[in-house]
């Protein structure tokens, strides 16, 4: 199946190109830099910006995976909706058959944070073209290169006692990448997907304070926390940039986000995709086995290899 990835050299994306080209599907990678792309499958010149790029790239795609979005800019959701409406109308017209898109965990009748608000309504303007969607809703996705793993790494590795707000006593379900990336695969020939959203998550629900202290204990570190609760989250994502090399903007993003709970609602995704999820320590080693493995060939000036 010819298949276009969106965000081929992205965190998710480079991993995606990858499980679907040894999967046997020929895998359009898509790229504003086709020549510098490095990645698995074929390059394919398109720009979310760019509506008759869209069209071009995704001439003769059985099925399209959407991975993109701008939480480094101040106007990310409107620009985020723009991306959405382009890709949708630019489907439609190549006659997809499938948009994948992985968007995130989060109560829709909670006050979701406007990053997952964002999140949530670009599942609908995906749809609006008439491509039937398949969304995969994740919450904090555990992998070398994840912002969301990274800002944890970094605070543990920075910070032998840390000030914290309320947010760290919100409970997450974590999943590590290799698993998001079983799932996106899992239901791109599955029949019973199409139209429909999924909630995908490890096995396990912690709150984020959990998350960091089992990091800490893998690593052999000690780390202190101690409760703040009127810091807000202007002053936590300021905080963040010092500690951490998540910019201001997408910490501010992230930390909204981590107000509202994020976990696995209905398992139905297990019944389509069976298997069983690597827990939060396996995903945590895995991690930080592949970081190990990519600065040692930085190191000897050489890729770190193909990403799975």
């Amino acid at each position: 199946m010819r298949v276009l990835v969106t965000g081929a050299s992205g965190f998710v994306g480079s991993r995606l190109a990858t499980a679907l080209d040894d999967a046997g599907h020929e895998v359009l990678g898509m790229t504003r830099n086709p020549e510098r792309y490095r990645g698995a499958g074929r390059p394919v010149r398109g720009d979310v910006a760019d509506e008759g790029s869209l069209r071009a790239a995704l001439d003769g795609c059985a099925a399209a995976y959407y991975l993109v979005h701008s939480l480094a800019a101040a106007d990310f959701a409107a620009r985020d909706a723009a991306a959405a409406r382009a890709f949708a109308r630019a489907a439609a017209a190549a006659g997809v058959g499938r948009i994948v898109y992985l968007g995130g965990l989060g109560n829709d009748a909670d006050q979701l944070s406007p990053h997952l608000r964002s999140r949530r309504e670009v599942e609908g303007l995906l749809a609006e073209g008439g491509v039937p969607v398949t969304t995969l809703r994740a919450g904090i996705v555990v992998g070398h290169g994840g912002i969301s793993w990274e800002m944890t790494r970094q605070l543990v590795a920075h910070l032998p006692a840390m000030v914290t707000p309320r947010w760290v006593h919100t409970r997450t379900q974590p999943i590590a990448i290799a698993d998001v990336v079983r799932y996106l695969v899992g239901v791109l020939e599955a029949p019973e997907a199409a139209g429909r959203a999924f909630d995908v998550g490890g096995p396990e629900v912690l709150e984020y304070v959990e998350m960091l202290k089992r990091l800490a204990e893998i690593q052999g570190r000690r780390l202190l926390i101690v409760p703040v609760p009127l810091l807000s989250p202007q002053l936590s994502s300021r905080w963040l940039s010092l500690v951490t090399d998540v910019d201001v903007q997408t910490g501010r993003s992230l930390i909204d986000s981590m107000t509202n709970e994020v976990v696995v609602r209905d398992d139905a995704i297990r019944r389509v995709v069976p298997f069983e999820p690597m827990d939060y320590d396996d995903a945590v080693l895995t991690a930080l086995g592949e970081r190990a493995r990519a600065r040692r060939a930085a190191r000897q000036g050489r890729p770190a290899g193909r990403t799975r």
